[in-house]
């Protein structure tokens, strides 16, 4: 059996399209833990997005900034310490995307 110890959130990052969520399906079926995945299906902004970098970035920014909000604090309100999460997302990645597409005055 494999113990996490202290490690309750454990995240697979990296870059689009090379199977973050996928390794964090098998990790946590493999460890028998809570998965919470990213959501870009349900961003309206997305597709938009990469035919027009400048004019949506900030829409497809905030959408997936609220996105993820909601779905952290799902997991807050239900105890979040009380059992091992694995994600395919972090939180502090919004921080980098917004430096990277948005203009100084959006960012």
């Amino acid at each position: 059996m494999v113990t996490l110890g202290k490690y309750r959130y454990i995240v697979v990052e990296g870059p689009i399209g090379v199977g973050k969520t996928s390794l964090a399906h098998r990790i946590s079926d493999y460890l028998d833990t809570r998965l919470l995945l990213e959501e870009p299906t349900e961003n309206p902004f997305l597709e938009k997005f990469y035919s027009d970098i400048p004019r949506y970035a900030l829409p497809t920014q905030l959408f997936f900034l609220f996105q993820r909000n909601n779905q952290l604090q799902s997991l807050v309100k239900m105890d979040m310490f009380s059992q091992v999460v694995i994600s395919d997302f972090l939180l502090d990645k919004d921080q980098l995307f917004a430096k990277l597409t948005l203009n100084d005055a959006e960012y």
